[in-house]
């Protein structure tokens, strides 16, 4: 009776170790982490092997980066698993188009800051050479190479993503409608010095200006349709849907707040955006309306209207939320309604002297004991993005007098 006993225990410990060892096995076996040398066979593991990721690539100029190109990004991500995005030099930008109005490492700060990027290549060349393509595929493991619809050609007249396709790795993406490099230097010039860029000489040089292909603006009967205030951006929840993150704060999250216009979203922002979001667990960015910044700065601002606004801030990967339209004065209902924990704002802006104003914006949290002035880590407003802008497109009015060629900007 006893070894009967025994045997039963021993036939229980030895089918519990076979079932424990069995389930080991499978769990490995479904991971595809399982040793091909243990006798199931490569044939059998390769399909449970873990899927190696789709790796795309996008380049671009990215100059004075809006919406359109966030959006860009977007689709281009949403066709692999990483996006692997290629910013152009000043150099090669300079040699094929003129001068930037936003040199490379605000180029970069905006590029890496886009919530779809995964990773960035600095220097990248103005066209893909086959050289180039090579190590895209060697040395960065990239799939595909993304563009937009719109055509791309060099200065020699040739499809600078002539290789890519010839490979058969190249995929393609729709064109953000209703913004452009372009539209938006005609909008600035048309508000900020007050004359119309829908003249043959500012027209042409505008269309010469941005002729590269990442933009495509378009001249019909000899009226421009950029160089105009007015957006043809058509808003749709869809797209607000796209570019926000869909999650809410945790039940104990520090929410940040911060607020302002952000008009033509730069590098400045961005940066100020980051050190809000290190101060707590959701930043919460309140964005004012078009006729709140036409008061506090000019009938001549935006230069972006609210929604081009909000999108460009949305795409932001240190940002979790925006109020679109929020308030000027940060209210008592404002903090309870968003359980906002924290207040900020940068020293740099267009404007600094909040404080002085007879209705202080903060005032109601800084009696609260919780508003901070953040040191903001770059000297750059919107402002300096139109002085540029007016600046570059100075100098290449005065070139073509003098018979040389100097550009504006590029995408």
């Amino acid at each position: 009776m006893v070894w009967e006993k025994e045997k039963i225990v021993g036939t229980c410990l030895l089918g519990g170790a076979a079932f424990a060892v069995g389930a080991s096995f499978l769990h490995l076996f479904l991971k595809g982490d399982l040793p091909l040398g243990l006798g199931l066979g490569t044939c059998v593991l390769s399909p449970f092997r873990k899927r190696k990721p789709v790796r795309v690539y996008m380049d671009g100029c990215f100059d004075m980066m809006h919406y359109g190109h966030c959006n860009a990004l977007r689709q281009a991500r949403a066709l692999g698993d990483q996006l692997v995005v290629g910013v152009v030099s000043d150099e090669e930008i300079i040699a094929n188009k003129g001068p930037p109005v936003t040199p490379l490492h605000e180029r970069m700060i905006m590029v890496k800051a886009v919530k779809w990027v995964d990773e960035v290549i600095s220097d990248a060349p103005y066209a893909i050479t086959e050289e180039f393509m090579k190590k895209l595929f060697d040395e960065y493991q990239i799939d595909y190479i993304i563009h937009g619809d719109d055509p791309c050609v060099l200065p020699d007249g040739t499809d600078a993503y002539a290789h890519a396709k010839k490979a058969g790795r190249y995929k393609q993406i729709k064109r953000t409608e209703g913004v452009s490099s372009t539209d938006i230097v005609g909008r600035m010039l048309l508000c900020v010095r007050e004359r119309s860029v829908s003249d043959s000489h500012n027209r042409s040089s505008l269309q010469r200006q941005f002729s590269h292909g990442h933009d495509s603006p378009r001249f019909k009967d000899g009226v421009s349709s950029a160089g105009t205030r007015v957006s043809h951006f058509l808003p749709t929840s869809r797209r607000i849907v796209q570019f926000s993150n869909g999650k809410g704060p945790g039940p104990d999250a520090r929410i940040v707040y911060i607020d302002g216009a952000f008009d033509l979203f730069h590098a400045g922002h961005v940066e100020i955006l980051r050190r809000a979001r290190e101060l707590g667990d959701f930043l919460l960015v309140g964005i004012h309306n078009d006729q709140t910044v036409s008061a506090k700065r000019g009938a001549h601002r935006p230069i972006m209207n609210l929604h081009e606004r909000s999108l460009s801030v949305l795409a932001c990967r240190y940002v979790d939320e925006v109020i679109i339209g929020a308030p000027w004065e940060v209210s008592k209902d404002t903090i309870t309604t968003f359980d906002i924990s924290l207040v900020v704002h940068g020293t740099v802006a267009e404007s600094d002297d909040f404080q002085r104003e007879e209705e202080n914006p903060y005032a109601v949290p800084i009696s609260m004991g919780i508003f901070q002035v953040l040191e903001s880590p770059l000297d750059i407003t919107t402002s300096t993005i139109i002085r540029r802008i007016v600046a570059n497109h100075e100098a290449y009015q005065a070139s073509c007098y003098s018979g040389s060629f100097i550009l504006v900007a590029s995408l």
